[in-house]
């Protein structure tokens, strides 16, 4: 059953995080008729554009945290970001909220400590080795343990911040310094992983739901310095490597439970699948199932929490996103290229609405179609090319 929006029987979706994820989460709940309420720590946020109702927050701060759903009543809390006090959502869950897709998946995933945990000790699944430390004496011993070349971040960031690879002896301690300006709460642990030489990395959305789970196909993507800047869909894979994902995925998504959509990231070498992170929510490289299909990983994710089927999918592919990194200075931001842009056949252009640039900040996303991987990507990296800001 669905209500009103601002009316005693609104069905209330919270957002805690509004930023080009959430708006499209936020789109698609107010097709469905719920009320939604954007929460971020800044005004103006891209999902508040589109929301019922907004607010601005401390979400790493328990008792503003914790007051603000008080306050609001939420029938579904649904965290999109990283940068919140899970614990708090733990406490609020026992006490009758509902946090999506679980508070145990959100508050597990927030940390890589918890998840690598998590999954390679009480699951048993194959992740890369790994140690944690928290002073530069252990963080140097974790680096001479797990061997060169090895990769080490803060176990909470987000985005690739804070992230090296350890090449040599030379570069430990800037690795040690860089990661301990990376993390969502200041200076603190690292997490110190050994490479793995694969010859490519997925995201498997996959979808728990009232009839089970399901899975989309495989989303190839190409990070920079551990943020996304490019994803396609579908990444060729053998049959056994992709079905051994899909079983690490099932395993992985049900361990941390409730309904919604998962991120799962994956490094496949051959026919080998290697766990690597897993987010509770949309995720970035799935801004590809805008074109790719005819309903998104956004609208999955709507249906499947709020206990609703899931629709047959159709999938028009191959498909791809490009993400739109502009650089500035600026609190009122203007685009050109749009024309150009949206001329290329099979393209097409999302402006997040943003409302600053400060340095360098991903503004909007170009999707494309083509008939082959390729040209969807050169498509799509050709559209994001034109958008620039006006200077």
């Amino acid at each position: 059953m669905i209500g009103t929006p601002f009316t005693k029987h609104a069905t209330k979706l919270l957002l805690l995080g509004s930023g080009e994820l959430g708006k499209e989460v936020a789109i698609e709940a107010n097709r469905l008729g719920v009320h939604v309420i954007a929460v971020d720590r800044y005004p103006n946020a891209p999902a508040m554009l589109v929301a019922q109702e907004s607010r601005v927050i401390n979400m790493l701060d328990p008792k503003e945290l914790e007051a603000t759903i008080r306050e609001l009543k939420p029938d579904f809390v649904v965290p999109e970001i990283e940068a919140i006090h899970t614990e708090t959502l733990v406490t609020l869950e026992k006490d009758g909220f509902k946090i999506i897709p679980s508070a145990k998946a959100v508050n597990l995933t927030m940390n890589r400590e918890g998840i690598r945990n998590f999954v390679a000790n009480e699951l048993g699944l194959i992740t890369s080795q790994f140690l944690f430390a928290d002073t530069i004496e252990d963080f140097t011993n974790a680096v001479h343990t797990i061997g060169f070349p090895c990769v080490v971040k803060p176990i909470m960031s987000s985005s690739g911040k804070g992230q090296s690879l350890v090449k040599t002896e030379a570069d430990i301690i800037k690795a040690w310094e860089y990661g301990q300006t990376g993390g969502r709460t200041g200076k603190g642990k690292m997490i110190i992983e050994e490479f793995i030489p694969f010859d490519f990395e997925i995201t498997l959305l996959t979808i728990r739901h009232i009839d089970g789970t399901s899975f989309l196909p495989p989303i190839g993507h190409r990070q920079v310095n551990g943020d996304y800047v490019e994803s396609w869909m579908p990444q060729p894979m053998s049959d056994l490597a992709l079905t051994s994902a899909k079983n690490i995925a099932e395993t992985v998504t049900t361990g941390l439970g409730g309904f919604g959509i998962f991120g799962v990231e994956l490094f496949v070498k051959g026919d080998e699948v290697y766990f690597s992170e897993v987010s509770p929510r949309p995720h970035d490289t799935g801004l590809v199932t805008l074109i790719s299909q005819n309903v998104s990983e956004f609208s999955l994710h709507v249906r499947a929490l709020l206990g609703l089927p899931i629709p047959e999918l159709i999938f028009q592919t191959p498909a791809a996103s490009s993400a739109i990194l502009l650089e500035g200075n600026t609190k009122s931001p203007e685009y050109v290229g749009l024309k150009e842009a949206l001329a290329i056949k099979g393209v097409d252009i999302r402006i997040f609405g943003k409302p600053e640039v400060e340095g360098k900040r991903r503004m909007g996303v170009s999707l494309a179609l083509g008939n082959t991987i390729e040209e969807a990507k050169e498509k799509a990296n050709r559209g994001r090319d034109h958008i620039q800001l006006k200077t």
